[in-house]
């Protein structure tokens, strides 16, 4: 009996101990979600605004919108062109800011080549978009919509500004979460080399 109370005794106490360390141990701290940063590049620092030039060329889904006339459009029909695709609304400030840029690019580089398409998911429709672009003094750029906004849901696009280039063979080779100087020399240069269909080397990121 007397070596039964002296286990009972024995496990009491480890177990009083190991109570006792966990009630003084600070509290876990829960990690909350880190943030994506669109990078291709691993090792590149979080930054949600830079410009991610993708190693391999990623397809796209076919997405639908319309012209300024009303016709139902996809990225299909501009297979064979470079096309910098900007996703924006009329209300969103960075892209008031950016949207002069994107005008002078075109008026740069725009042709049979290469085409910058504004893609606005404003509900309002044609109406606001044709009164920004008198507002601002946007002339080269032509008006495409998608008031429903599936398009840049399709696109995984979380919010706007928001700017893919893709290929002449449909396939996005970079993202742009944010506004840019989209005619500043890095940015026209990215262009060109995909034009020229160069690869764009080791996945990178600009300002």
């Amino acid at each position: 009996m007397a070596a039964i109370a002296a286990t009972a005794l024995l496990v009491a106490a480890v177990l009083a101990y190991a109570i006792a360390r966990r009630a003084s141990a600070p509290a876990p701290q829960v990690a909350g979600p880190s943030a994506a940063t669109g990078s291709a590049n691993p090792n590149s620092s979080a930054n949600l605004l830079a410009l991610s030039v993708f190693e391999q060329p990623r397809p796209l889904p076919e997405i639908r919108f319309q012209d300024d006339q009303g016709h139902d459009l996809t990225l299909a029909e501009f297979r064979g062109r470079v096309v910098l695709l900007n996703i924006w609304a009329t209300w969103c400030v960075p892209c008031r800011r950016e949207m002069l840029t994107l005008d002078r690019l075109e008026a740069r580089l725009g042709g049979k080549d290469f085409l910058v398409m504004a893609l606005s998911v404003d509900r309002r429709g044609i109406d606001a978009v044709r009164g920004f672009y008198r507002e601002v003094g946007v002339q080269k750029l032509a008006i495409y919509l998608d008031p429903s906004g599936k398009g840049s849901r399709d696109l995984a696009i979380p919010g706007v500004p928001a700017t893919l280039l893709i290929d002449q063979e449909g396939r996005e080779v970079a993202r742009k979460m944010g506004a840019a100087e989209w005619d500043g020399p890095e940015m026209v240069s990215l262009i060109q080399r995909t034009m020229r269909g160069s690869s764009a080397g080791k996945a990178s990121e600009y300002r």
